[in-house]
């Protein structure tokens, strides 16, 4: 009868939909993964102090404001009053304030020679990162500083404390994700340069990825309404300076903050490298005990026994 399928039409036209969908799932295993994106060089930025991010909570902000409305570097005073500062970190901050407003700068890991730990260290002007098949390591310019990121690993489930945390990362496509707990706390921890405390419960989430050249030109045009352009100028940028000529990929940085000690919401921001234009440049501070820092001593760091 017309519109009547036997039972061997419907065994054949069975077979066929599972063949065809073998196919479909053997030609998917056999796809490639997508290739690891190249982030290795030498990175450098003439801004100090962290981008906002598009959209949503940006890192906490400066109070003292130059003429031009940008942040005045002579004077850090966080905005201590922002509401995602938990009361106790909003008191540590003011005060760190008050200090530099008196004409002394408040003392931090850079100025007091100690290691900066994660997510401060984000501002530092250059930085070198190197791609192995199974870590990713970051070299820092100021004191030396090393991060060694495990690709395809997982936390301890007990995490030693230490100035960088424990990092892990993988890749997303084009993005290098790196997520970072058990960050050690000192005397001088603060998570940004405007001294916002942290505490040893913090969380950072880093996404690495190449932007192209016109992206990163728009990026550092935002970045200058909020920070001063520290041009080329090798005593200024502690012997940094990006390559004007240079119109290839830039890398940025966007990193998300949480802490649940000390803030009531998770704020977010971004930093911008080009290719650095100077060589690999020597800044160590420990190395020099008698450094002066605003009237304050350079509080080397001690210890009775090794950490490790």
């Amino acid at each position: 009868m017309p519109g009547v399928v036997s039972n061997k039409s419907l065994q054949i036209l069975i077979f066929r939909a599972l063949h065809v969908s073998m196919f479909v799932a053997l030609a998917g295993c056999t796809e490639s993964p997508p290739p690891t994106p190249d982030l290795s060089g030498l990175w450098a930025r003439e801004f100090i102090g962290f981008e906002p991010p598009d959209s949503g909570q940006g890192p906490i902000g400066n109070l003292s404001r130059l003429p031009t409305g940008q942040s005045n570097l002579d004077l850090l005073v966080g905005d201590y009053s922002n509401p995602i500062l938990k009361p106790a970190a909003a008191a540590v901050l003011k005060e760190r304030g008050e200090i530099s407003l008196s004409g002394t700068p408040f003392p931090d890991p850079g100025n007091q020679c100690w290691p900066q730990p994660m997510p401060y260290i984000l501002w530092q002007f250059e930085f070198q990162l190197l791609q192995q098949d199974d870590q990713v390591t970051i070299l820092y310019m100021h004191d030396h500083q090393v991060r060694r990121v495990r690709l395809s690993a997982e936390h301890p489930s007990k995490v030693k404390p230490s100035w960088s945390g424990d990092s892990i990362g993988w890749y997303e496509g084009d993005t290098l994700v790196i997520d970072t707990v058990g960050v050690k706390v000192g005397p001088y921890s603060m998570a940004d340069f405007l001294g916002t405390p942290q505490s040893e419960a913090v969380h950072v989430v880093e996404r690495y990825r190449l932007i192209d050249h016109e992206a990163a030109q728009e990026a550092a045009k935002q970045a200058e309404k909020e920070h001063v352009h520290i041009p080329g100028d090798l005593a200024v940028a502690d012997g940094v300076a990006v390559d004007p000529d240079y119109k290839g990929k830039a890398l940025q940085i966007q990193f998300t903050v949480e802490d649940p000690n000390i803030l009531r919401a998770p704020w977010s921001a971004t930093s911008t490298y080009s290719k650095a234009l100077s060589p690999w440049a020597e800044y160590v501070c420990a190395e020099n005990p008698h450094r002066d820092f605003g009237g304050l001593s350079t509080d080397i760091p001690t210890a009775d026994v090794p950490d490790f």
